[in-house]
């Protein structure tokens, strides 16, 4: 694959680079560069965390990237997930790469790395120290946004020091890009601004949308970042998030209670469903409606089906129906995973059973 490929394909993934000339410069000396996400394993996974991640997942392996996930168990105890329960951790985190398995990453292609595994190396803790000596407590605190907390929050002394070791793991990964959420940014620039007085390797930043969830947004939240993180999907608000294994019905049910104004299309979760998901999984998109309303259409691209709905040509309803209905054939593979493979369903039972803490 040509350079140019191998960017467009990387950039399709990143809502935010920092920075792309930097970025150009690793693909043309690198064929193969380190890329890393990370997730704390906590209770079931919804299709922000499922499809939308395996699709930018693939599309960085077609461009030659080489894919490290961190299976942040050691994070999501620190964070009490899981109400702080370690042996509830690792079935959640088993279940999460149950679910890429049947929802069609190429996890063969991706190398699955557990926190603990870290945790007892001691250039990885002199690291994280050394780290915390550059920055400030105010910094810090800065960062909680990708823990889902705020400053304003009451936080254990385990909760201060993680800002620090997850910028440390990006460089006991032997990290090339970041791939995160939006909402990782501050740890991220930290981990930019810190590797040259460490001597480190400084990691080029694609981070990548975080899917909205299917609730109105908050009218009271100003600061971009903020409203982005509070807007995104969350699995504490069930009906907020369409779950892996949800069945036809709750699909249906959930999507057609969505937040979707009529030619409204910034803030709107249900397209963005139609952007980030099902044109990426789907060469076109059918709209079913009775003759009376114009019959049924096709759109061939989202760009189209945007317009359409800007100009009132394609109503609320209409949309939500053919959503449920491709969100439904998404997630059909993994219902039946879960429910024909005997250990996967073992996970998934486990994991539905346990109460979700922050």
């Amino acid at each position: 694959m040509d350079l140019e490929k191998r960017l467009e394909l990387i950039k399709s993934v990143g809502e935010e680079i920092v920075t792309e000339e930097e970025l150009k410069i690793l693909l043309e000396t690198n064929q193969h560069p380190i890329v890393y996400d990370g997730f704390e394993p906590s209770g079931q996974m919804h299709i922000a965390q499922g499809i939308m991640r395996a699709i930018n997942t693939n599309k960085l392996l077609e461009a030659g990237c080489k894919f490290k996930f961190w299976v942040a168990d050691w994070f999501a105890w620190m964070n009490n997930k899981m109400g702080g329960d370690m042996e509830k951790i690792s079935v959640a985190g088993e279940y999460f790469i149950e679910v890429w398995k049947a929802c069609g990453m190429d996890t063969k292609k991706v190398e699955f790395i557990w926190s603990k595994q870290a945790m007892g190396n001691e250039a990885y803790w002199k690291r994280v120290v050394s780290i915390a000596r550059e920055i400030t407590l105010n910094r810090v605190l800065r960062t909680v946004q990708i823990m889902g907390r705020s400053e304003k929050d009451t936080l254990s002394a385990a909760q201060i020091l993680y800002p620090c070791m997850q910028a440390s793991d990006i460089f006991e990964l032997d990290v090339d890009i970041t791939n995160l959420g939006m909402d990782q940014r501050k740890v991220n620039i930290l981990a930019r601004e810190i590797a040259p007085k460490l001597g480190l390797k400084k990691p080029v930043v694609v981070n990548y949308h975080m899917l909205m969830g299917l609730t109105a947004p908050s009218a009271n939240i100003n600061d971009p970042m903020e409203r982005k993180i509070a807007m995104k999907m969350s699995k504490s608000i069930p009906s907020s998030a369409i779950f892996m294994t949800d069945a036809s019905d709750e699909i249906k049910k959930k999507i057609r209670s969505a937040y979707c104004p009529e030619k409204q299309i910034d803030e709107n979760p249900i397209l963005e469903y139609c952007k980030y998901i099902i044109f990426e999984k789907f060469k076109e998109m059918k709209i079913e409606r009775p003759e009376k309303f114009g019959g049924d259409v096709v759109y061939a691209n989202y760009g189209d089906l945007q317009k359409a709905f800007l100009e009132g040509k394609l109503f609320p309803l209409d949309l939500k129906n053919s959503v449920a209905t491709h969100i439904d054939k998404l997630i059909e593979p993994v219902r039946k995973h879960f429910e024909n493979n005997s250990r996967a369903k073992e996970l998934h039972e486990t994991v539905k059973n346990i109460k979700i803490t922050r």
